[in-house]
């Protein structure tokens, strides 16, 4: 969740001019998230609230929020049980939020950077994994294989980008080489945020030539350089239509996520005319710009099973979203309470979903552009809100250009 708000709000900051009659909804979602990071980061001192939900007890029930009734246990990291990973990411996504809110509301904006300060100083201070301290509440279902290193950089980069706070630009400086800023990785996700913070850090060298940044443009083209067909260190895979494609769990976060990255990149290097440097050649912002289009149409129909990967859009689109209130009867056409386990017919009914999820991206095809419109294939048919947030970016930038 706070991987979404802090990439909903960049989607914001890069793009919000190119979404003016849709400012006010990105906002209020960005709002309705930032408020209950609020709380759970301010309800008791020396603690971050996390999770919500046994998810064990969640996931041997299929049934609609109205009739939910499993443990509502609530979790937390704290001194003894630290959370840098979480912490770190909420703390990023205050901090971008913050810069959301500027304008628009001053004092919320204020409020949200203070406390992204407060939740950065206390998952550095108190450094563990999340992992270690919920275990099996959070594995395997959102474990943090990347360790905790790669949050606490990306939450001090955006900290930093919010408040020009020269504290945490000396904190980048002293602790960027032990937290990621030397490694080449090739995905941006919610886990992993090495390729998200080097682009993000980018922004100073190519705009204001922040010398001390010099080195996240390197790492940033050489991310880049990755996905480029035809330069020295191309190195992605993409499904024979032309999708980018990564893992045969939930391949669209990576597909959304990646075109995000390419536009905002290329919009950096618009900014001085520069561009991308891979070995001996050298890649436009256009080039960027026509990658991240073509990931962009396949999602929304222009691939070879001619299927949109956004339901609702489109003539052909999923109809067996792996999703517990679209699949079941809604209350409205089904008042009676339906138990826990009574809703698994659901589940595994051939029947098109009955409440229309508009608007959500599912996982997608698999490398070789199938896709299963099957409900209990969870890896190509479950939407997150952390595959769509990204994509608000890139659809606002291609809806103005």
């Amino acid at each position: 969740m706070a991987f979404t708000t802090t990439l909903l709000a960049w989607s914001v900051i890069e793009f919000g001019n190119s979404m003016p009659s849709q400012i006010g909804n990105a906002r209020a979602a960005i709002r309705w998230s930032t408020d209950y990071l609020l709380k759970a980061a301010t309800a008791t001192p020396g603690t971050l609230y996390v999770q919500v939900g046994d998810p064990n007890m969640d996931h041997k029930c299929w049934e609609r929020p109205e009739d939910m009734d499993t443990p509502r246990n609530v979790y937390k990291v704290s001194k003894q049980n630290p959370g840098s990973d979480v912490a770190a990411e909420t703390a990023a996504a205050l901090a971008a939020a913050s810069i959301v809110f500027k304008d628009s509301d001053p004092s919320y904006s204020t409020k949200l950077l203070q406390t992204a300060m407060k939740v950065f100083d206390f998952a550095d201070r108190y450094r563990g994994s999340y992992s270690d301290s919920l275990s099996s509440v959070v594995c395997p279902f959102y474990c943090s294989y990347s360790g905790y290193h790669d949050e606490l950089l990306w939450g001090a980069s955006w900290i930093h980008r919010a408040s020009n706070n020269a504290s945490f630009l000396a904190y980048i400086q002293s602790n960027g080489q032990t937290m990621g800023a030397d490694d080449d990785d090739y995905s941006f996700s919610w886990d992993d945020k090495r390729a998200g913070t080097k682009v993000l850090l980018s922004k100073d060298f190519l705009e204001k030539n922040t010398e001390e940044f010099q080195l996240y443009k390197r790492h940033s083209d050489n991310y880049i350089c990755s996905l480029i067909p035809g330069t020295s260190s191309f190195q992605a895979q993409y499904t024979p239509g032309g999708l980018f494609y990564k893992g045969s769990e939930s391949n669209l976060q990576y597909v959304t996520s990646t075109a995000f990255l390419l536009l905002t990149y290329a919009k950096y290097l618009s900014s001085n005319g520069g561009s991308a440097s891979c070995g001996t050649s050298t890649v436009t912002a256009e080039r960027l710009i026509s990658l991240a289009k073509k990931q962009v149409d396949y999602i929304l129909g222009d691939n070879p099973a001619k299927m949109s990967y956004m339901v609702g859009f489109g003539d052909k689109y999923p109809q067996h979203v792996h999703h517990r209130g679209s699949s079941l009867p809604s209350v409205r056409t089904h008042p009676d309470h339906i138990a826990c386990s009574n809703g698994f017919q659901y589940l595994y009914s051939a029947s098109p979903n009955p409440n229309v999820l508009v608007g959500a991206i599912l996982g997608g095809p698999n490398n070789r552009d199938s896709f299963a419109d099957d409900r209990n294939n969870y890896q190509q048919s479950e939407p997150a809100t952390y595959i769509n947030a990204p994509f608000v970016g890139a659809l606002a930038f291609f809806s103005a250009n």
